[in-house]
């Protein structure tokens, strides 16, 4: 046999074993079987019209957050007395503690306090509407009106709706004295939308210093998504157990100026260009430990297309992150990402810079660091005459674990609801003002009760904001179930 032969004999053989391993591993790797539960039978019964029409008129509050002190105080206030009105039982027996005049916090005393308390996060601000795009609004954006089967405006969904759900399920459980077992904390933040420096960081820092700890903290952030994750067909609830860090970075050149028919070799605009192409040519490297968690939980009930790559990443983890790479969403899931956002030069075209600068914005994967990304754009850059400075930074937040007992009580509550529903971990690439409650429990946890499609995903932040009200009521379920629940 000629050494060719042998060479292809050999190789064939390889291969032969290496397709054997991949079968092998794409049908045994992944075996985990999602937690059986018995469907829920609530004793939530508050008349869910009456909900309905408080959520439509919260969504009239146009209670928008600024930066600057603006006429959206009045709204905030006249907000805050609507729900005094509202939920006169929670009201008048564990009134709420106001921080930052507009955030407020609701302790309601459980029958055995002893037991760790758990907290509720949701947030009263919410994002203008562009004026150009109300003609597009099948509803006036705050007019809150309710047609076909839907709560329309801005907040119904981020984050009116769950503000309204706790405080529905609270007075409930207030008026007709059905207590739970563990105290109940309801923080409210008026500010999370421009990151909640004077809300929900305030609220986190008084229960720091009374030396509080809770058994869970949630707040939103992940939600079912239905057929946005490849290769599963059902129902994927989303718990996010950690969120992206956020940084500006500022670089800038400095030169003598002057006028451009007598340029230098390199302008400060040129140096900056450079830096930014060298900053864009230069990714942070892919890490697919969140995924891994994710398809950990849900790889059993994955299709071939996902469960082969997933169970043999020592072989095809190259193609995965390619794959990912594809698309910015799915990108910004396994790496920390880099965006140039703006851009300065000379104020006329015929005059040389004495500064120019840009701006990048990064998104911090948990375990990377404001300093890691600074040591980075300088080891890339590589240019003494590039200064580099973050600004507004804010590190990536600690993991909460997904096999604790807080994250299991999540898990079962949502399939007791509907056992049809995947649930899985995952990383919150947007920000949320969880991340101003680290170090008050070790499970700290992103998720609310609606089901999102790829293209209802857009009704975030977007035009015809709404929220279906059987949806609505589902959420309030959800609360009532993990209000409720001993464990």
């Amino acid at each position: 046999m000629s050494m060719l032969k042998k060479a292809l004999l050999a190789l064939g053989l390889l291969l032969v074993v290496l397709v054997g391993i991949v079968t092998f591993r794409t049908y045994t790797v992944f075996t985990e079987q999602q937690v059986q539960v018995e469907p829920i039978t609530s004793a939530f019964s508050r008349d869910k019209n009456a909900a309905v029409q408080r959520l439509s008129r919260a969504i009239q509050y146009q209670t928008i957050s600024s930066e600057e002190s603006s006429d959206s105080n009045s709204e905030f206030e006249s907000f805050i007395r609507f729900l005094e009105k509202s939920y006169p039982s929670l009201w008048q027996k564990f009134p709420p503690e106001f921080i930052s005049e507009y955030s407020f916090l609701f302790r309601i005393k459980g029958t055995q306090s002893s037991t760790k308390p758990l907290m509720f996060l949701a947030h009263t601000d919410v994002v203008p509407v562009d004026a150009e795009t109300l003609h597009k609004w099948r509803q006036a954006p705050f007019g809150g009106d309710i047609a076909d089967g839907k709560v329309w405006g801005r907040g119904a969904i981020d984050d009116k709706g769950s503000v309204m759900a706790l405080l529905e399920v609270a007075e409930y459980l207030v008026a007709n004295n059905k207590l739970p077992e563990r105290d109940i904390y309801l923080a409210f933040g008026h500010d999370e939308e421009i990151g909640g420096k004077s809300g929900a960081a305030k609220i986190a820092e008084k229960l720091k210093s009374e030396g509080l700890e809770f058994e869970f903290i949630l707040d939103e952030g992940g939600v079912i998504t239905q057929g946005i994750m490849p290769g599963i067909q059902q129902p994927l609830a989303l718990i996010g157990i950690a969120e992206k860090g956020f940084a500006n970075f500022k670089l800038t050149v400095e030169s003598t100026g002057g006028h451009s028919s007598q340029p230098p070799t390199n302008t400060a605009a040129g140096i900056i260009a450079q830096a930014v192409v060298k900053v864009e040519n230069a990714p942070f490297p892919a890490d697919l430990s969140f995924m891994n968690q994710t398809f950990e939980k849900i790889g059993n009930y994955a299709d071939i297309s996902m469960r082969l790559p997933f169970s043999n990443l020592w072989l095809l983890q190259p193609v995965i992150e390619s794959a990912m790479n594809a698309s910015p969403a799915t990108s910004a899931s396994i790496r920390t990402t880099a965006a140039v956002t703006q851009l300065k030069g000379s104020s006329k075209s015929n005059i040389l810079p004495t500064e120019a600068s840009a701006v990048v914005n990064f998104r911090l994967f948990p375990g990377t660091s404001v300093q890691d990304v600074k040591a980075h754009l300088k080891k890339i850059i590589n240019d003494e005459r590039v200064k580099i400075e973050p600004f507004m930074a804010t590190e990536a937040s600690s993991v909460s674990a997904a096999d604790s007992a807080s994250f299991e009580l999540l898990e079962q509550t949502i399939r007791s609801i509907d056992g049809n529903i995947l649930v899985a971990p995952y990383l919150v690439i947007a920000g949320t003002d969880a991340k101003h409650y680290e170090g008050l429990s070790e499970n700290i946890y992103r998720f609310m009760m609606v089901k999102f499609t790829p293209e209802s995903l857009q009704r975030i932040h977007g035009i015809n904001e709404h929220i279906d009200i059987d949806e609505y009521h589902q959420i309030m379920t959800f609360y009532h179930a993990l209000m409720t629940q001993p464990f």
